[in-house]
Formats: C-alpha cells, structure tokens, sequence
C-alpha cells in the first residue's frame, strides 16, 4: 500500500497514527507530495479527482480516500485491536469524537489557507475568525468530556489528538488551546507519548 499526502497534513497523520496503531505502518509506503487548492498535484488527480489528500493506492482494488474511508479501511486489516467499535454506545462515541476532531482540522487548515496562502486581497476576517471560532467552541466541548470513556484507544481519540498536534504546529503563537482546559492539555500530554505520535510528529515546513 501507498499513502500520497503531504506532510503537514493532519489528516494524512491520522492515518499514519491508524497505520501504526494497527500494526501496518511497515506495509505502508508513505509519499509526500506538495499540493494546495489552487495548485493541484497531477500524481494526486490521477487517482483522486477530488485533487484532495490522503488518498492510499492499494494493489488490487481502486485507491481509497478520503482519511475517514482510509483509516476504517486499514483498522477492517488490522492485525491488533480494533479501533473502531462494534456497534453500540461506543462505536458512536468513538464516531462522533472523530467528527469534532476532523471538524477542528477542517476548520484550521481553511483559516489557514485563507491568512497565509491566498493572495492577500481575498483575505476575509470575518470568515478566518468564524473558523477559528468552530476551533475553540469545539476544544470548550472537548474540555468538559475529555476522561469520559477517552481511557480507551479510538478512532476518536486519535483525531483529536492529532487535531491537537496541528494547532501546536501552525497556531502555537496565535492561539493557546490549553489554556483553561487542562483536563485536555493533559490528556493530551500523555496520548502523545504513544509510539505512533511519536513516529508521525516530525512535519516538514
């Protein structure tokens, strides 16, 4: 298998974390390819029109994307313990914990976008603040649950953790996520010491 993303891509990390998580991190070749929304990369349009990463090439079968399909596609080959719940209370917990970590890297890599990458003249304040607004109503969400049922490893709790890595990453000087939420900070704190955030932590400018 072959992961095209580009490194400072937090949902191509999620799933490097999911490969590690699941035993396959060896059996996944990872390629990093430069690529915006108005600079499309030819490799990533010939197997995704969508011109969006991560997508992951397999070798028998049409290549998978986007992160959502592909970390539940390598956890259905894992060779430990699921990360992903059955169904029940769990599995939509787990479900819905993934949603608001995506949610925050969505809104963060726009807000992103729009402030650094777009020409300076379509720059629109009141659009990057709502976005940066989505982050932090979502971390005061995060805060008050982070501990409840979080103990176990999920799907969910690996998208906020790397939700998380990507705020310290591109917003460490402009936004303090930890401050007033320390249950999370620590929380935190202890999921990056896992072997696969520690493999997946190093982006490339």
């Amino acid at each position: 298998m072959e992961l095209l993303g580009s490194p400072t891509s937090p949902f191509v990390r999620k799933c490097r974390v999911v490969a590690h998580e699941t035993g396959q991190a060896a059996d996944v070749k990872v390629t990093f390819l430069g690529l915006t929304p108005v600079a499309p990369n030819g490799a990533v349009t010939r197997q995704n029109p969508l011109d969006k990463v991560p997508v992951l090439l397999l070798d028998d079968a049409p290549p998978i994307f986007d992160s959502r399909v592909i970390v539940e596609y390598l956890d259905a080959q894992s060779r430990r313990g699921r990360l992903f719940p059955n169904l029940g209370p769990a599995r939509w917990r787990a479900l819905r914990l993934q949603t608001l970590g995506d949610g925050i890297m969505d809104a963060a890599v726009l807000a992103r976008f729009y402030t650094v990458t777009g020409p300076e003249k379509y720059h629109w304040p009141e659009f990057i603040d709502g976005q940066i607004n989505k982050v932090t109503q979502t971390l005061d969400v995060l805060e008050s649950e982070a501990g409840e049922n979080w103990q176990d490893l999920t799907i969910g709790t690996i998208a906020v953790a790397c939700a998380l890595g990507y705020l310290d990453f591109r917003y460490s000087a402009t936004l303090d996520w930890r401050s007033g939420r320390n249950t999370l900070a620590a929380w935190y704190a202890t999921f990056t010491g896992r072997d696969s955030m520690r493999a997946t932590e190093h982006y490339q400018p």
